[in-house]
């Protein structure tokens, strides 16, 4: 149970209140663990413990991953309602 309380501090989730899809959900956890990854990064950075381009290479990896996530979970076909 201890394990858990930790990871749900250091990587909160937060109830989604868009459109319910399958789709839609597992995207939104996609995108708060990026959210909250980014934070880490940048948290690194401001205290010198990566450098820009470290943290310019991290970001742009998390930033292609979730790109694919959006592709793969078929988001981009549906229409806008």
């Amino acid at each position: 149970m201890k394990q858990q309380l930790d990871n749900n501090f250091l990587f909160p989730l937060h109830r989604y209140h868009g459109k319910f899809t399958l789709e839609a959900l597992a995207f939104n956890a996609n995108l708060q663990e990026f959210a909250t990854r980014i934070s880490y990064i940048c948290n690194l950075q401001t205290n010198g413990k990566l450098s820009p381009e470290e943290s310019y290479q991290q970001i742009n990896a998390l930033w292609e991953q979730v790109k694919h996530s959006y592709s793969a979970l078929g988001i981009d076909t549906h229409g806008a309602d």
